[in-house]
């Protein structure tokens, strides 16, 4: 087992590694921007070293940075998170090349996966259905609108090398698709250095469902249920619940272990998420796989009882997996709220800020670098709005969301605006009550609000 982690990240992500690694009793050391410097999570670390200043770009991103920072502390692995440098192939090599583990798949894997186009001709030759569109990457604007006369419209224009709603563009018809092209090709291009997009069909009214899954270097793969992630705003996820209320058990454990399969034959090694588009009859259509830990994660923790990050850690380490599909047992109903320093009601401007009042409901799960006697600390406005996750656990779903009513209602945080009214709104809302939602739930809650202030 490592002696020394360096977790390569900030904020509650960062907070949640360095808890989970002195649990295990492995040091760790912190890095941090300027901007950083009164972070709460540094408290936390044995350690912790600025490596920049406020600009990702120039510090969190910043390769050489991070690894003269592991190898200054003789740190023998390197945990990335989520976002920043955890799905970034180049990085995971240099790290073999430093002779630190990076706490993942292999860069082999990671560029597979990272290639949208790639990962879905993968997945479809390993038995997965994926979504009718183009085979590959589009030479152009004309190919697509050929492409999208087959499938048909509504669709999607999507990065290969994408993510997070990044060079994405909904097209309903050909002067749409041919102006969203290049918009997307251009935004695919500033984000991740590569401009190439592919094309999928739109389905209208889809609910994003997404499995866990856990894989070791001795060949052995298992998933841990699914969650849905429905609840989203410009395509970015806000409330998860696991399991999903639109999939049934046949459904689940029979896709959960073809995706196990998919993973023990691809040789993948770490924790990953297959995520899928389901439509209006059913169909789970594989849309891409994240080779890194998700936000989400601590729903499925509550059901399963796995600490997903420490299997990362003991998986890095060259341990087997300590159980097997038929140790898992999944138990009640979990949600996760993301709070998030926005304003909802101005289209989710974020709210950086100085927090003068932070007091986290008792009786949930609240993951956060943040504590109740840290006012004063000031959200940045260089990163990501994320300050805090909910997380409830019931014995069904109807409890699992009153639990999280109520924390939300006793969750209070003052000086900046957040998302936990919005959150409640969604909870109480017919649609999610009933469990009959889907990607345009918020969306629908809107204009509802907007044509009742027409009134």
């Amino acid at each position: 087992m490592f002696r020394r982690i360096l977790v390569a990240n900030r904020g509650e992500i960062a907070a949640r590694v360095i808890r989970a690694c002195r649990e295990m009793g492995i040091d760790t050391v912190a890095v941090h921007s300027t901007a950083d410097a009164a972070s709460p999570h540094l408290r936390l670390a044995g350690r912790s070293i600025c490596i920049g200043p406020a600009q990702a770009s120039r510090s969190y991103l910043d390769m050489d940075a991070v690894l003269q920072a592991a190898e200054q502390t003789e740190c023998q692995a390197i945990h990335p998170g989520y976002g920043f440098l955890s799905e970034n192939a180049l990085f995971a090599s240099r790290c073999a090349a430093h002779q630190i583990t990076f706490i993942g798949p292999t860069p082999r894997l990671m560029r597979l996966m990272g290639d949208k186009v790639e990962a879905r001709r993968t997945m479809r030759d390993a038995g997965l259905s994926t979504i009718p569109g183009s085979e590959g990457a589009l030479a152009g604007p004309d190919e697509a609108i050929h492409m999208a006369a087959e499938v048909g419209y509504p669709v999607f224009l999507k990065a290969s090398a994408g993510g997070g709603g990044k060079g994405m563009r909904r097209c309903a018809d050909e002067k749409t698709l041919r102006l969203g092209f290049a918009e997307a090709s251009n935004e695919a291009e500033k984000a991740f250095g590569n401009p190439a997009l592919y094309l999928e069909k739109a389905i209208v009214g889809g609910r994003h469902i997404e499995f866990q899954v856990l894989a070791d270097s001795w060949g052995h793969a298992i998933h841990l249920g699914e969650r849905e992630c429905s609840v989203q705003r410009h395509h970015q996820k806000l409330i998860e619940e696991s399991p999903s209320p639109a999939v049934d058990r046949d459904t689940r454990e029979m896709l959960g272990a073809q995706v196990a399969r998919a993973l023990e034959t691809l040789g993948y090694r770490g924790a990953g998420t297959m995520e899928f588009l389901r439509d209006h009859d059913g169909r789970l259509y594989f849309m891409e796989m994240n080779t890194r830990l998700q936000v989400e994660h601590p729903i499925t923790e509550a059901i399963t009882g796995v600490d997903i990050v420490k299997e990362q850690i003991r998986i890095a380490a060259n341990e087997p997996l300590r159980m097997t599909q038929h140790d898992v047992v999944r138990s009640g109903w979990a949600l996760e709220c993301r709070i998030n320093a926005e304003d909802p009601d101005d289209d989710f401007r974020p709210s950086p800020g100085t927090i003068t009042r932070f007091a986290p409901p008792a009786g949930l799960r609240v993951d956060s670098h943040i504590d109740e006697g840290d006012a004063g600390y000031k959200v940045p406005p260089w990163y990501d709005s994320l300050i805090a996750k909910v997380i409830s656990h019931g014995a069904d779903r109807a409890q699992a969301i009153a639990k999280m009513a109520d924390g939300l209602r006793g969750f209070h945080i003052e000086g900046i605006k957040t998302t936990i009214p919005l959150h409640l709104r969604v909870l109480e809302s017919p649609e999610f009550l009933a469990g009959d939602y889907d990607v345009g739930l918020l969306e629908n809650m809107a204009a509802e609000l907007n044509s009742l202030k027409e009134r």
